[in-house]
């Protein structure tokens, strides 16, 4: 599987509420993709220092980009394909 398509796996994962599985995936990397989805977990969590922690980590991508976290999931999921 490649690091694209475990990224997809991660974003898929938290579309479908499954926030554990796709924290799981993206803690274990550290690339700004991977990073950013952690961001947007932590969002969704409601924990909104750790978020901001994580898109700093991220390339670019800021806490305020996006109001809805579905829809960060979903432009992630578009740039992953």
């Amino acid at each position: 599987m490649t690091f694209n398509d475990t990224m997809k796996t991660a974003v898929e994962a938290a579309l479908a509420g499954e926030w554990d599985q796709s924290h799981r995936i993206v803690q274990e990397y550290s690339d700004p993709t991977a990073n950013r989805i952690h961001a947007v977990l932590h969002k969704i969590e409601g924990d909104e220092w750790n978020s901001r922690y994580w898109y700093k980590r991220s390339a670019g991508a800021q806490y305020e980009d996006f109001s809805d976290p579905r829809a960060e999931l979903h432009a992630i999921l578009a740039e992953l394909s």
